[in-house]
């Protein structure tokens, strides 16, 4: 299995990024897909689900700000992060399920900095 983020960089507050994960390399569906983040010196946490079906979930801190979707002909889900602060400065990953092993697999991470 192989999971390709892309999109991260630096970006002033106010500004936008698009991050995308592509998946490959397995035989089974997808279900759930989905982004968390890491700041220095914090946990992982959940940044934003999509269900098979489209249903979301958001942490409250990105509510209103970012947008999840996917894209399934291409087994690729997006974050497309608006208004963004330098709070959510953090290396984001992606995580995809599916209904065989590996069950869940994580991306390389990709660094999104907010700095003016």
């Amino acid at each position: 299995v192989q999971l390709q983020a892309s999109g991260g960089g630096l970006v002033q507050p106010g500004g936008s990024l698009r991050l995308s994960c592509a998946a490959s390399g397995s035989a089974f569906s997808i279900t759930a897909m989905g982004w968390y983040r890491q700041a220095p010196g914090k946990q992982r946490e959940l940044v934003a689900l999509i269900s098979s079906t489209g249903n979301t979930k958001y942490a409250d801190s990105v509510k209103g700000r970012f947008t999840i979707s996917r894209d399934n002909a291409k087994n690729t889900v997006y974050l497309q992060m608006n208004s963004l602060k330098p709070e959510d400065t953090a290396v984001y990953y992606c995580n995809v399920n599916y209904l065989g092993p590996p069950y869940s697999y994580w991306g390389q991470g990709t660094q999104v900095t907010v700095s003016s």
